[in-house]
């Protein structure tokens, strides 16, 4: 009899590990993705690409721009796949006034963080982000450094 492995939680499909050394979060929001069965299909495969995306707001609704879906080899013939299409991101209309509120002040702007399955549906998480000064920036790279410098110090130490 075969057993099932478990599943971790919330699989990561694809993750904008530039946006942490840009910006500072200050909010996290998890946003549904309006979709083409390509994408998904795409998705499924991981071939997504987050690092150049950002999130605007227009008529009172958030677009993601940017991340990058691109289809597969196998992709329909009738279908013509567009691999930076702007895709709608599905939020509470409270939640997106908030947005619109604090987007508005000076600094603050919208970021993709990753993009995840939740209970078979893609979801988008997003995060309200000031940016980064260069001399954060700087503390954050000799931070980074620190952590290797001890890691590696512990795992000689430890052999």
């Amino acid at each position: 009899m075969a057993t099932k492995k478990p599943k971790s939680p919330n699989p990561v499909i694809a993750e904008n590990k530039k946006a942490g050394f840009n910006y500072f979060f200050e909010e996290r929001y998890e946003a549904g993705m309006v979709l083409e069965g390509w994408e998904v299909k795409a998705l499924r495969a991981g071939k997504a690409q987050l690092t150049d995306g950002y999130v605007v707001i227009r008529n009172g609704e958030l677009f993601v721009i940017g991340v990058q879906i691109n289809p597969l080899g196998t992709a329909s013939t009738h279908v013509r796949p567009d691999s930076v299409r702007t895709k709608k991101l599905l939020l509470h209309a409270e939640e997106i006034q908030r947005l619109i509120g604090k987007v508005e002040q000076k600094g603050y702007t919208l970021v993709p963080i990753n993009l995840h399955w939740k209970n078979g549906r893609v979801k988008c998480e997003i995060a309200l982000a000031k940016g980064k000064d260069t001399h954060d920036k700087r503390s954050t790279i000799k931070e980074r450094e620190g952590k290797r410098e001890v890691e590696r110090a512990m795992k000689e130490r430890h052999r």
